[in-house]
């Protein structure tokens, strides 16, 4: 995929100061009420827009702001901070406006970016089912020609924003025989005959997300609703999960330096046999750790970044795998090495780490899990390290 060459620096900065202010106005005081009461924001997700966040990464020309990706991921990064949730949705609302920006038709665009860009509706992107994950290439959700169009037929799990989301790019087999040569995609309406919502899921935490699942009952699509062609759905899909992995990698690493920010900050205050406690090794010793497993993570979601933007997406196979297996790995014990170098008042809401660590679990999960990034990694070791070093042994 094209990247977009990004924004002036002074023009960025001023928008990371706008981003900061919204996100401590708008999220931060809803972030407990919205864990507590399971809330999914679509008003505060909405709102985003009078900021142009639901077109970050679109041609200024279509009513995008042309970030690049790496600026992109800076503003994921504020609003992870405080909450994930939140900025995942956000991205894949912003993800449906973007894909259809580069590869929808005029009609496509003139019907659907307006309202996805002003946050009158809201997106997601549908691969999973209950059945089916991992192995993307075996969805059985079946789009049959009929006349002027296809008719869609499955359903659908697990998806980010779908509580909501009306504006879905879903991926669907159209021949029950050959798994990705047959994938295709489809912009649905939700709003439409044939489309069934089901309940969002009672999740353990960061409700934000919105996610549910949806059924398609004989829906009929259109012939132009049909965004990739048969056979080309499942490269397509592809096209933007290392992107998708590298961000979620990076707000890792955003909620991770929160949590060390807030327990260094209470150690450096809190006293303990006449001394600071950060000045106790052993506790001063595990938050080095987390600042060495952060700053590692970062540097991997750093080279993920630079490969994305360079347009090498087959290197970014390999360095988005990196990225986010080990900053999801890392997330959930330096989450908890945090809120334990507070004491009991790690647990207070207010510090949002255990909010965090729901989060951090949740990262795990989306856009391949933890196996399927190892996967990756092993299947490249041929390829990256296969070589046979030798020397001379001096006589």
């Amino acid at each position: 995929m094209s990247q977009l060459a990004g924004i002036s620096e002074e023009d960025f900065n001023t928008l990371l100061g706008r981003v900061q202010e919204f996100r401590d106005d708008k999220i931060a005081p809803r972030v407990i009420q919205w864990e507590q009461e399971r809330i999914f924001p679509i008003d505060t997700i909405s709102a985003s827009h009078e900021l142009g966040l639901l077109g970050m990464e679109i041609d200024p020309a279509l009513g995008g702001l042309g970030l690049s990706f790496g600026q992109k991921l800076k503003v994921l990064d504020l609003l992870s901070e405080v909450s994930m949730p939140y900025a995942f949705s956000l991205v894949n609302s912003h993800n449906v406006a973007a894909r259809l920006a580069r590869h929808g038709t005029e009609e496509l665009r003139s019907r659907f970016l307006p309202d996805l860009l002003s946050g009158q509706r809201l997106g997601s992107t549908a691969l999973t089912e209950p059945g089916v994950g991992s192995d993307f290439s075996a969805i059985t959700t079946l789009a049959a020609r009929d006349a002027g169009g296809w008719r869609l037929n499955g359903e659908k799990a697990w998806i980010t924003n779908a509580a909501a989301s009306d504006v879905i790019i879903v991926y669907v087999q159209t021949d029950s025989d050959a798994r990705s040569k047959g994938i295709a995609s489809f912009v649905i309406d939700g709003t439409r005959d044939g489309f069934e919502r089901l309940d969002p899921y009672g999740l353990i935490g960061s409700h934000a997300i919105g996610t549910a699942g949806f059924r398609l009952n004989n829906y009929f699509a259109s012939e132009d609703e049909l965004l990739a062609l048969p056979g080309e759905g499942f490269a397509a899909a592809l096209t933007t999960i290392n992107e998708a992995r590298t961000y979620v990698a990076s707000m890792c690493c955003s909620m991770v330096e929160a949590s060390l920010r807030s327990a260094v900050s209470y150690a450096c205050e809190r006293e303990s046999f006449g001394r600071p406690i950060i000045e106790h090794q052993g506790l001063s010793w595990q938050l080095a750790h987390v600042a060495n497993q952060l700053e590692a993570a970062r540097a991997l979601t750093d080279r993920a970044v630079a490969v994305i933007e360079q347009g090498d997406n087959r290197s970014a196979i390999l360095s988005a795998a990196h990225a986010k297996k080990f900053a999801t790995e890392m997330a959930e014990p330096a989450l908890t090495a945090c809120a334990q170098a507070m004491g009991a008042n790690g647990l207070k809401e207010e510090h949002l780490i255990g909010h965090r660590l729901t989060a951090a679990r949740v990262a795990n999960y989306v856009d391949g899990t933890t196996e399927i990034m190892t996967d990756r990694i092993a299947m490249s070791l041929p390829a990256e390290y296969q070589a046979t070093l030798t020397v001379s042994v001096a006589s």
